[in-house]
């Protein structure tokens, strides 16, 4: 079978046709409740009973067709009762209690549909971004063919842009590939001769020959499609909370029906005992609760598809996370600038900016937002051509210049060698910076851990998950970084498409497990999951689709609100399930005894369900302990205080290159490095630091608990400040002895590398515990 091909129009119809049914019913229900209410309202006690009366007919005929299907199904849930409700009051002519019945029998089917209804188009996006069609190379030239006519050994030819069609070997000499929406890694990868490509990966270079390996059907994306296909048909449909009740409710209510009608004689009072056991709570107050936390969670930029997915997220006890754009931000930014001997950061980042400006890769904007979030005025640059896997090159200043890939293999200079091991060490892509041939500096970029990344795996463990795991693509050395630092309880790289539904399906054996991803390569496993989460805001279209809640703002923070609110609401639906049926059970106790006739019993009925409804809106309330209610003035605090952070980056990379500098001499260009770095730190650092204190930590204060919430940050402060002094000492005593001493170098290198060291630990602070309270 085609992986790409459609579903048949007969069946789109009917899918469609059952999609508009609950909202159909619950439509003439209303109409035929509110028309029989203005009828009874002026007197006409006649037309009233026969809108009501229509009503009911218009609900008993679906309900009965459901339940026939769930009795086909060997399953009998609530809905038996509800037919048999309304079966009952028609039969004894209690037309306003028949209307109310399937008005709330409507509501609750509507309710609930989404949960019935997983996404059918969860792998649209995918079938539309496949290729349909190849460029394959003959004797006479090239030829456009229909992608199921490309056969193994065939020779292709990809164009800038274009998707890869089918899984083949290069032949050119090189290919700059984007495999993210295989890996999830945003960083372009460059391929060799003879090196295996696979289908789905998109050209970012130049034009390429292709050997093709392997045909439409056996390629890498068409696999993608079908697991994604097969996971969302193996996911086992979400049992109803109201199923779940109505299996000990059920029964006990037939048998009380049946016990009274025997001992009485009374078909009406066996009616009686129906109508007051006709499950309201289970058919409105549940849902009530589910789709109050619907609503909640989508004040916060959470989009749940259904209450059946935000009851399973309640129970949710694993969780599995993609790592890039999922645990990371996505996108690589400067991680540091390293500048050779005789330039300074800033001048390396500007002329790389100015020569990136124009690139399309994603490395060249990280370098050119770095740039100007730092405030560089970038000139300029002409004559600039860009060769696919090696970089961008042009005049700047009237010098030419490259930022991309060099030859390393040789000798390097130590402070090259320095950004080589560190990029090694931070797992971080090097972008080199030469200025007429000469390297003159290096940018470090890597994808960082979200800041709001901690503080909501923190939340995640207190709202009941016990295991959570991270899936990724990319290599397994910063993989098991990220996963240190977050303390994450398992890793697993290097994994494809393939292999995160194969772990997907053997965490779901174990608990109920939840998949949150943000790329194409995550839509299988999405659908495979009890839960799936997609990052929508920066995601693809596909994780979207196959995803059971869809987060809209690029807030991993707000999956743990979401875990949040799905306990609070279905711990407020029980309540309100379990204390409607105690009540009910009461009332039926009385209609048994001839004590409450139908209609009498019908009214009362109406009260228990206004007093569950009313329990269930609670789930609409903020739970304050969930997340700090911050004021407007605090939060416009921390976003200050954020970007004031982007801002003193250039700080700290001045701090760790005068540290750098005392390593290879303590002549004049050292101290010169050093005074350079005590102006920043007393011009902007300290300043920075002074407002912190002053300003942010007290306005945060009383959202945290008190000032005793801050204390630890404050002491950061002091440190930070201690170390200052120390750096203006030591430029004291150089300036009294006419430079840097010997005895000098050892304790101001250690001042400078713990500065580093604390002002990265404490921004980092700021940011996870602080800045990531601000939506």
């Amino acid at each position: 079978m085609n992986p790409f091909s459609a579903t048949g129009p007969v069946r789109r119809s009917a899918a469609a046709a059952r999609a508009r049914l609950e909202p159909s019913l619950l439509a003439v229900t209303a109409a035929a409740l509110t028309a029989g209410g203005v009828a009874w309202a002026v007197g006409a006690g006649g037309l009233a009973d026969l809108w009501w009366g229509l009503g009911t007919v218009a609900a008993f005929v679906p309900a009965v067709g459901w339940v026939v299907a769930a009795l086909r199904r060997g399953r009998a849930g609530v809905d038996l009762l509800a037919v048999l409700a309304l079966g009952g009051t028609l039969a004894v002519g209690e037309y306003l209690a028949g209307a109310l019945i399937a008005l709330m029998l409507a509501t609750g089917r509507t309710l609930e549909a989404a949960a019935r209804r997983r996404a059918s188009h969860d792998v649209r996006a995918l079938v539309e971004r496949a290729p349909r069609t190849a460029r394959r190379v003959t004797d006479a030239g090239v030829r456009t063919v229909p992608l199921a006519e490309v056969a193994v050994g065939d020779l292709l030819v990809v164009g800038p842009g274009e998707v890869v069609p089918v899984d083949g070997r290069l032949v050119s000499a090189t290919a700059v590939l984007d495999e993210s929406v295989l890996t999830g890694e945003a960083v372009q990868v460059e391929r060799a001769r003879d090196e295996a490509v696979r289908s789905g990966v998109i050209n970012a270079g130049g034009a390429f020959e292709l050997r093709s390996t392997a045909t439409e059907q056996d390629s890498a994306y068409a696999e993608i499609v079908r697991l994604a296909r097969q996971a969302g048909a193996e996911s086992a449909p979400v049992v109803r909370l109201a199923d779940r009740y109505a299996a000990w409710f059920l029964p006990l209510s037939l048998a009380v029906a049946g016990v009274a009608w025997l001992l009485s004689g009374s078909a009406v009072r066996a009616v009686a005992v129906l109508v007051v056991a006709t499950p309201c709570p289970l058919l409105l107050a549940a849902p009530v609760a589910i789709v109050s936390g619907l609503s909640r969670a989508s004040r916060l930029g959470v989009v749940v598809r259904g209450g059946g997915a935000l009851e399973t997220l309640s129970r949710a006890r694993t969780l599995l996370l993609d790592k890039t754009g999922t645990l990371t931000g996505g996108r690589p930014r400067v991680l540091d600038v390293a500048a050779a001997p005789g330039w300074k950061p800033a001048q390396v980042l500007r002329l790389a900016a100015a020569l990136d400006q124009y690139s399309p890769h994603v490395l060249a904007h990280a370098i050119v937002d770095a740039a100007r979030e730092r405030g560089l005025v970038l000139p300029v640059a002409s004559n600039v051509t860009e060769d696919p896997g090696r970089g961008a090159s042009g005049t700047v200043d009237g010098h030419r210049g490259s930022i991309g890939r060099i030859d390393t293999a040789g000798a390097v200079p130590s402070w090259a060698a320095g950004v080589e091991n560190r990029a090694l060490l931070d797992g971080a892509a090097v972008a080199w910076l030469t200025v007429d041939g000469q390297a003159a500096g290096a940018v470090l970029l890597r994808d960082p851990i979200r800041s709001d990344a901690p503080r909501t795996l923190r939340h995640l463990r207190t709202a009941g998950v016990e295991r959570i795991m991270m899936l990724t693509g990319d290599r397994a050395e910063p993989a098991h970084e990220v996963a240190a630092v977050l303390g994450l309880d398992g890793v697993r790289a290097e994994l494809t498409p393939a292999d995160k539904v194969a772990v997907v399906r053997a965490e779901r054996d174990r608990a109920v497990t939840v998949m949150v991803g943000d790329g194409v390569n995550d839509a299988p496993a999405l659908a495979a999951a009890d839960v799936g989460v997609a990052m929508g805001a920066h995601g693809s279209t596909a994780s979207s689709e196959a995803a059971d809640i869809v987060l809209t703002t690029d807030r991993v923070d707000r999956l743990a609100d979401a875990v949040t609110i799905a306990g609070r609401a279905r711990r407020i639906a029980v309540q309100s399930a379990l204390g409607g049926m105690l009540m009910s059970l009461a009332a039926m106790a009385a209609a048994a005894a001839g004590l409450l006739p139908p209609a009498a019993g019908a009214l009362l009925q109406e009260g228990i369900d206004v007093a569950v409804i009313l329990n269930a809106l609670r789930a609409l309330r903020v739970d304050q302990a969930a997340r700090p209610a911050l004021a407007p003035a605090a939060e416009a605090l921390i976003h200050r205080f954020t970007a004031e952070h982007d801002d003193l980056q250039d700080v700290l990379e001045a701090v760790r290159a005068a540290a750098d500098r005392l390593s290879d001499s303590s002549g004049p260009q050292a101290l010169a490095a050093v005074e350079e770095t005590h102006r920043l730190l007393t011009e902007r650092l300290l300043p920075h630091e002074y407002a912190e204190e002053h300003e942010l930590y007290p306005a945060l204060a009383p959202a945290l608990g008190g000032p005793e919430a801050t204390a630890t940050m404050s002491r950061a402060h002091t440190e930070i400040e201690r170390l200052s002094r120390r750096v203006a000492t030591h430029l004291r005593l150089a300036h009294a002895r006419g430079g840097l001493e010997a005895d000098q170098l050892d304790d101001l290198r250690s001042c400078l590398y713990g500065l580093h060291t604390v002002l990265r630990l404490h921004f980092s602070q700021e940011e996870e515990s602080y800045f990531s309270l601000a939506p």
